[in-house]
């Protein structure tokens, strides 16, 4: 049975309040810049690319912005927690509560690239400890599961 975290899941202008004061706490400026890029990607109803982030960032700011800049801004929220790393499609999803460290596992769809997440501390607590067994130290889980969401799969 998967222990369940309860998560304060934040939206809107909330979500990127809480974000700004997560970053700050981290000892990290909350730049227009960053915050555009974490709105922009919060907006995403599916993991985002970081060339998409940039694309989309551009329109709204009306002049190109580089996507190593948005790389950077992204691994910045990444380590921060403020989003998380879709690995496979090498794409971002904003982190809904910021301000809750723990290990995700993603759900992925094949077809339409929906991704859910789920916790479930046993789980990733064994991976985590099979992880220092094997002598590694900082382990920190990236579980992907890959399939068809509801929707595709009806």
């Amino acid at each position: 049975m998967a222990s369940h975290h309860h998560h304060h899941e934040h939206s809107g202008d909330k979500l990127v309040d809480e974000a700004g004061k997560v970053l700050a706490e981290a000892g990290e400026q909350w730049t227009a810049m960053r915050e555009d890029v974490f709105r922009t990607l919060a907006e995403q109803e599916r993991p985002a690319s970081a060339y998409d982030i940039a694309e989309l960032v551009g329109q709204k700011r009306g002049k190109r912005v580089a996507a190593n800049s948005v790389y950077r801004i992204l691994d910045l929220f990444v380590r921060t927690n403020l989003a998380n790393r879709i690995e496979s499609a090498n794409a971002y999803l904003a982190n809904t509560h910021p301000g809750c460290h723990h290990d995700c596992i993603f759900l992925i769809c094949d077809d339409c690239g929906q991704a859910d997440h789920f916790d479930d501390d046993s789980l990733t607590g064994a991976l985590i400890e099979a992880g220092r067994k094997a002598g590694y130290s900082n382990v920190r889980p990236v579980v992907e599961l890959r399939g068809l969401c509801r929707d595709c799969s009806s």
